[in-house]
């Protein structure tokens, strides 16, 4: 299938348990155009059931252990990573945010997926002088030179999750953001916070508008997947 036919699409995910993967696994369950999902986890989903749905655990560090799950997909989702990066050193994180996802992607690419779409952050650069939007700008920039049909890089500032998961300063930020984003305005709108519910709502249905290359999007492009 190529990135212009999106009728009956096979879709494999890696993160389907997280906030933004759950909520991205809900909407593509519901949507039409998808015929199946896999999620590859590492434990169970609780709660999660439809005849679309095919739940494979897999070691995540080692492609090795799904390769064989990937062939005859059109699109993979990845939404895996990290929660909270300051509660992990970072040679933990790059395991885990830059490198099992990168190999995941390569692994897509390997069995033939025609198109990748990855939850990123928003100022992410290769060049940055912060660890954490060096390596999401590196992982984007890595991923997008593996020669994809498409590839869409979602680069979300501020998570508004339903209830504090971090302690103090989640707390801050979910009391606070909301109010700050109205106040963002021009090239600030990229800025504004986003409830996970709607941000995984929206690399859903991304998947379902024709497209080909690469892109990155932010808040105003998240806020037009999210109009009827």
């Amino acid at each position: 299938m190529g990135a212009g036919d999106m009728k009956a699409m096979r879709v494999v995910m890696l993160g389907a348990s997280g906030a933004v993967g759950s909520a991205a696994l809900a909407e593509l369950l519901a949507m039409p155009e998808i015929a199946q999902v896999t999620a590859l986890v590492r434990r169970p989903l609780d709660g999660v059931s439809s005849p679309k749905l095919a739940v494979d655990s897999v070691d995540v560090t080692k492609p090795a252990s799904y390769a064989a799950l990937l062939a005859g997909h059109d699109v993979a989702l990845c939404t895996f990573g990290v929660g909270q990066p300051t509660k992990v050193s970072k040679v933990e994180f790059t395991a885990i945010d830059y490198d099992a996802v990168l190999d995941f992607a390569k692994a897509c690419r390997a069995a033939g997926v025609q198109q990748f779409t990855l939850l990123g952050s928003v100022a992410a650069d290769p060049r940055s002088r912060s660890f954490y939007l060096r390596s999401k700008g590196q992982l984007r920039e890595a991923i997008a030179g593996l020669g994809f049909a498409r590839f869409s890089c979602f680069q979300p500032s501020v998570l508004i999750t339903p209830r504090n998961r971090y302690g103090l300063s989640q707390a801050v930020v979910l009391a606070l953001w909301p109010g700050l984003s109205r106040l963002m305005l021009g090239p600030a709108r990229r800025y504004r916070g986003i409830r996970v519910e709607d941000l995984g709502k929206a690399m859903a249905r991304h998947l379902a508008k024709p497209g080909a290359g690469n892109a990155v999007l932010h808040w105003d492009d998240f806020q037009a997947l999210l109009r009827p």
